[in-house]
């Protein structure tokens, strides 16, 4: 079965880094976009950032400037990169890929998802 898996969420404090990532396991034929969404208590799932399978990126505006991500096709993983980290961050982060199998099946998946919290 394809599926993500997610790693690097924890606790930090105000200011600090912290690196997500995200591997898609199983057999795949092709990776489209991925990204990662985020959901804080008792508010809707949000985009935080994207990347297409050749690179491009798009972000929140709210992390335009501290937050990183990439991918290593190679490793079929996402990473995003986390600084300067603040306390309306806190949530659980989801990783989301779109994948074609190698049995030429489109598949959005979903990880379950990692907690961050930022707090002193």
């Amino acid at each position: 079965q394809v599926h993500l898996v997610e790693s690097g969420g924890g606790l930090v404090q105000p200011e600090g880094s912290l690196r997500l990532s995200c591997v898609a396991s199983g057999i795949i034929f092709s990776i489209n976009t991925m990204g990662w969404y985020r959901q804080a208590p008792g508010k809707e799932r949000e985009l935080v950032a994207s990347i297409s399978s050749g690179g491009g990126t798009n972000y929140a505006d709210s992390v335009k400037v501290r937050f990183t991500i990439s991918r290593d096709n190679a490793k079929n993983t996402v990473y995003l990169e986390m600084n300067n980290l603040k306390p309306e961050d806190t949530a659980v982060y989801y990783c989301n890929a779109h994948v074609i199998t190698v049995n030429y099946r489109y598949l959005e998946l979903w990880g379950q998802g990692t907690l961050v919290t930022v707090s002193s």
